[in-house]
C-alpha cells in the first residue's frame, strides 16, 4: 500500500470524516473506494498474467480518496487477469483495515459501488436489480453522492496526467512507480494551491432541478488507458453489514435528511 500521504493519526481520520458529513452529508465516512485497470501494452513473456477481462492488459489500481479528491491510500500492481472480486478481498488496504493499522474512528466506513462486498467497514448501494422502497432509493442517492468523488478522483487524475490516455508502453514495475507519481503529484498540487490554476471541473449538482451536471473530465474523448473493474455477484451479505446500511437508511430518511433528496430521486 502506498500514498504521499496517508493519514497517521485518528485525528487525521476524524478530519476527513467531518469533511465527508459537512460536503457530502454522509456521517462517519472516512473515503471513497474505487478500483481502474491501467492498461498496457503485453509485457514480454507474462503469459496471461496480465490479460483482463476486456481482452486488453493492464495492472490494477485500487484507490481510496478522500473528502476533497486526494489519495489517501492506493494498492497498485496486482495484475490485470485477478478477478475483480479478489482484487480487493487480496489486497493490503483491506489487509490494514482489517488488522486495525490505519487508526481508523470506531464504527466508519468507506463507501463502494457495485464491484465491491457489503462488510462492516465497507458500504454499497443497495441492489438496482430489486425493486427498491423510497427509502432505498434515497439511501442510494446519498452513497452515490458521496462515492462520487473518487469516479471524480480518477477522471481528474486521467484528465491531468495524460500518459494515461493511452496503452503504456512501459515495463509493469516501471508503470507502478509512475502510478505513484502521479498520485502524489495529484495531491501535492491540490494541496498546494496551484489547483487554482491547473483545474479540472467536476460534477456539480443541480439541487433545485433534480440534475447532476457533468464534470469536463467526462466530456473529453474516451480513455483508453484506464478502465473499470467489474461489479461482482455478492449475494452473502454479513447481517451486521445489512444491518448498519439500514441504519444508515433510516437516518438519511429523519434525522439526516437534506431538503432536496426527495427531487434527486425522481
Amino acid at each position: 500500500m502506498y500514498s504521499g500521504s496517508v493519514p497517521k493519526t485518528k485525528n487525521d481520520w476524524d478530519s476527513i470524516v467531518h469533511g465527508f458529513n459537512l460536503l457530502w452529508n454522509f456521517p462517519n465516512c472516512f473515503g471513497a473506494i474505487d478500483g481502474k485497470h491501467i492498461i498496457i501494452e503485453c509485457p514480454a513473456n507474462s503469459g496471461s498474467n496480465f490479460y483482463n477481462y476486456k481482452g486488453s492488459f493492464s495492472i490494477v489500481l485500487l484507490a481510496l480518496i478522500d473528502h476533497s479528491y486526494n489519495f489517501t491510500c492506493i494498492d497498485v500492481g496486482a495484475y490485470g487477469s485477478a478477478s475483480d472480486a479478489g482484487i480487493f478481498s487480496k489486497s493490503t488496504l483491506k489487509k490494514a483495515i482489517e488488522e486495525n493499522q490505519l487508526n481508523l474512528p470506531d464504527e466508519a466506513v468507506m463507501l463502494g459501488d457495485e464491484a465491491f462486498p457489503l462488510t462492516k467497514y465497507l458500504m454499497k448501494p443497495y441492489p438496482r436489480r430489486n425493486i427498491l422502497t423510497k427509502k432505498q432509493k434515497i439511501y442510494n442517492y446519498r452513497h452515490c453522492r458521496a462515492r462520487r468523488i473518487v469516479e471524480n478522483g480518477f477522471g481528474i487524475l486521467s484528465s491531468r496526467f495524460r500518459v494515461f490516455r493511452r496503452p503504456l508502453r512501459l515495463l509493469p514495475s516501471t508503470v507502478v512507480k509512475l502510478v505513484k507519481a502521479a498520485c502524489s503529484l495529484h495531491n501535492w498540487i491540490r494541496k498546494s494551491g496551484l489547483n487554482q490554476t491547473i483545474y479540472i471541473i467536476q460534477d456539480i449538482e443541480d439541487l433545485e432541478n433534480g440534475k447532476l451536471i457533468p464534470g469536463q473530465w467526462r466530456k473529453e474523448p474516451q480513455f483508453t488507458g484506464v478502465i473499470n473493474i467489474a461489479a461482482t455477484s455478492q449475494r452473502n451479505y454479513l447481517n451486521e453489514a445489512k444491518d448498519k446500511r439500514d441504519s444508515l437508511a433510516d437516518y438519511f430518511m429523519g434525522e439526516g435528511a437534506v431538503t432536496w433528496q426527495d427531487r434527486m430521486i425522481e
